[in-house]
């Protein structure tokens, strides 16, 4: 793990709130999920649950068992001493995405004013491989870093009352689906077929924290496809390990 200068701050009764430099980067990303991957494994009978965000991690523990300031200093000493057997396995996930003018509604706008050609936008924005960095503001929303600077366009000043659900959007120096119909303030230039959060699955949602995502660009055609498989349950999101 990188050495990082942490913060520790109890957040309710039952929960420790690990901080790092505020800033959304790729290394510390990469510190907040090992470093999970540590405390689940060295002290599991003490831990209820974490959640991860884009530069902390909350540490919900069982009171029952052990008291904030015990867990803090076990934390603590973790972090310093580090693990290097411990690996973080994550999953590249290609996502397909249709970016036909019926979808990417939105498309035109920011052609014109990066001064680029609307496929160029399409290109940029499927070149990239994104770290999903947390999953959250909807089940399934996942919350991708790695957006290029020549397509960063910032949030709609007037939110639309209605998006689709799989719409694809872009909103400042981030990316995201919408997995569900939502309100919503992103630009929109395209839509996924698939599904990003299924209650009736054991894992709802298939991507966590420290994975990648790619986007695959479809024509009409292949998204009807794939949409009639994804309703029959049988399409399987293509994956692969990453690193």
């Amino acid at each position: 793990m990188e050495n990082f200068k942490l913060k520790y701050k109890p957040l309710g009764s039952i929960s420790v709130l690990i901080e790092w430099p505020q800033k959304i980067d790729n290394l510390i990303l990469k510190d907040i999920n090992l470093f999970r991957s540590v405390l689940q494994s060295e002290i599991k009978e003490f831990i209820l649950d974490t959640v991860p965000a884009y530069n902390s991690l909350t540490v919900f523990f069982d009171t029952s068992k052990i008291k904030y300031s015990a867990i803090v200093k076990i934390i603590k000493e973790i972090y310093k001493v580090s693990n290097q057997k411990l690996k973080f396995s994550s999953k590249l996930w290609k996502i397909p995405v249709c970016y036909e003018d019926e979808f990417g509604i939105d498309l035109d706008e920011i052609a014109k004013v990066k001064k680029i050609e609307k496929q160029k936008v399409i290109q940029i924005h499927c070149d990239a491989i994104y770290d999903v960095y947390f999953i959250g503001f909807l089940p399934g929303f996942l919350y991708l870093g790695g957006l290029s600077e020549k397509i960063h366009f910032k949030r709609k000043s007037s939110p639309r009352n209605k998006i689709i659900k799989g719409s694809v959007g872009i909103a400042g120096n981030q990316t995201g689906i919408y997995p569900r119909e939502s309100p919503g303030g992103w630009n929109i230039i395209g839509n996924s077929p698939i599904n990003f959060f299924d209650i009736n699955l054991e894992k709802p949602c298939f991507a966590k924290s420290g994975d990648k995502i790619q986007f695959i660009s479809i024509n009409k055609k292949k998204y009807n496809e794939i949409k009639k498989q994804v309703n029959e349950g049988v399409y399987l999101i293509k994956s692969e390990v990453y690193g």
